[in-house]
């Protein structure tokens, strides 16, 4: 099912992303020099066809896919505008760092790029 998101009334996300700073968390634009590092994560976590709309991602300017890194590691990632204009995802947290707000935080990092 696909939903629609007034981008114009985003709710406030600094919560969610301060949150990602206590536990050592950064959430990211994913760099153009990172495009096989992100891809190559993606496809052992989540799948081939993941891991090609990711990069898709990639060919955007600006780079459509932000990542979540904790400890110099890949923890999570999401895209948009990569299956098609307007569009967000894919998005994955691995299994060790769900129930953080890794998913959330990437989601509005996602949701304020688009509104840009």
């Amino acid at each position: 099912m696909d939903m629609l998101v007034k981008l114009y009334d985003l709710p406030d996300a600094r919560a969610s992303f301060e949150r990602m700073l206590k536990h050592g968390i950064t959430v990211r634009s994913a760099l153009a020099p990172e495009k096989h590092k992100v891809a190559t994560w993606v496809r052992e976590n989540f799948g081939a066809a993941w891991a090609s709309e990711a990069e898709v991602a990639f060919s955007r300017q600006p780079v459509g896919c932000f990542i979540a890194v904790q400890a110099g590691g890949i923890i999570g990632f999401a895209c948009h505008d990569a299956t098609c204009r307007n569009f967000f995802g894919p998005t994955g947290v691995e299994p060790e760092a769900r129930g953080k707000g890794v998913g959330t935080a990437l989601l509005f990092a996602c949701l304020e790029a688009m509104k840009q």
